[in-house]
């Protein structure tokens, strides 16, 4: 039985303002008692959860194994910084052209190898985000290992004018969203924002006939395409806009750190992303953010104790794939073919059975 629309968007209202009061004081002291909690929630939570959403088109959607996600996170981060400190752009201009370059990114990565599946896919993929680092740190004219500095910041409300009166003004002289160093806070409702719009465009894919013939391609790609799916078109799609997303994700960090160099894009963080889809439910959204945020979490939660919380932080996740390998909260396909004997993750995972199969194999013996 469907839900009442206006139950659903009364939910989708509350967790909006639970994300907005996340940053006070009183929950930090418990979430992150050693670091600033309102940084930790602009980096690594709200930008692993972003990054998580648009990968998880490309892996948990479509079942196309990326791992080299993070080159259009540097993309985005980069077309921030320079079109920042050498042109003077707004923002806001900055945020459109930097998300049109990582779509452009995703096509030109996804033109001459999506005829490539599984395996060799990745390893195309992988190399392609090594790549983007390794020119960024040998090309001077883009500040080479050094990077850019001196990134500007998104405007502030207060700098905005209505009917030639400032906005500051009007508020009676409360300055509200103001950009700068110290405050994080800004920079997460920033995200936040965001995060509604991404979660919105994705939600309104998933459930159009571009997420259906997603679904087609995951499950059985050469049976999608007999059927009459244009698998390679809409493969490059989802290339597209999971590269988008990570993109308008390098461009607000980039905006947030001031300076960028290319060891900030490391092989790493595709991986930890990765990870992040694959522990919280590829393919179902409301997983994937809740994985990426243990995985961002996890490690500052338990940063007091120095050496052992990565320990600790690794033998978490070793124990959510043994006793969870569907994930935190995965979709029900996925749960299916779990059951069935598939890894939950179309192709990708047809060879891992699940531990449902597993038993009757042994009964069977």
């Amino acid at each position: 039985m469907n839900t009442p629309a206006w139950q659903r968007w009364i939910v989708y209202l509350l967790l909006i303002v639970a994300a907005l009061l996340l940053p006070s004081d009183s929950i930090g002291s418990f979430m992150s008692p050693d670091t600033d909690w309102a940084s930790i929630l602009f980096f690594p939570i709200g930008t692993y959860v972003i990054l998580a959403i648009g990968l998880n088109v490309v892996v948990g959607q479509a079942g196309l194994l990326d791992l080299g996600f993070v080159a259009f996170y540097a993309v985005g981060g980069y077309a921030m910084a320079l079109i920042g400190t050498r042109l003077g752009w707004n923002f806001w201009v900055i945020m459109l052209v930097g998300i049109a370059l990582c779509a452009l990114s995703g096509v030109t990565l996804g033109a001459p190898t999506l005829r490539l599946r599984g395996d060799y896919l990745a390893i195309v993929t992988l190399g392609f985000g090594e790549i983007i680092r390794i020119t960024a740190r040998n090309t001077d004219e883009i500040g080479g290992p050094n990077g850019i500095r001196g990134i500007p910041h998104p405007p502030s409300i207060n700098d905005l004018h209505i009917l030639g009166v400032n906005v500051s003004d009007l508020l009676g002289g409360v300055e509200p969203l103001k950009y700068g160093v110290l405050d994080p806070k800004p920079y997460y409702y920033l995200l936040v924002g965001l995060a509604v719009i991404v979660i919105i465009l994705v939600k309104r894919w998933e459930k159009s006939r571009v997420g259906r013939a997603w679904a087609a391609i995951r499950e059985d790609e050469d049976a999608a395409e007999v059927m009459g799916v244009p698998t390679f078109r809409f493969k490059m799609l989802a290339f597209a806009i999971g590269a988008s997303i990570g993109g308008s994700m390098g461009v607000l960090w980039a905006a947030k750190s001031i300076s960028i160099n290319p060891n900030d894009f490391q092989f790493l963080l595709s991986a930890t992303i990765l990870a992040a889809v694959v522990m919280g439910g590829a393919g179902n959204l409301p997983g994937v953010m809740l994985g990426a945020f243990v995985v961002a979490w996890l490690p500052e939660r338990f940063r007091g104790l120095e050496e052992y919380r990565m320990l600790i932080f690794g033998g978490v996740l070793v124990a959510l794939m043994i006793f969870r390998p569907e994930g935190l909260l995965p979709s029900r396909q996925r749960k299916a073919e779990l059951k069935e004997g598939s890894g939950g993750m179309g192709t990708l995972g047809a060879e891992v059975p699940g531990p449902e199969a597993r038993g009757e194999e042994v009964a069977s013996k």
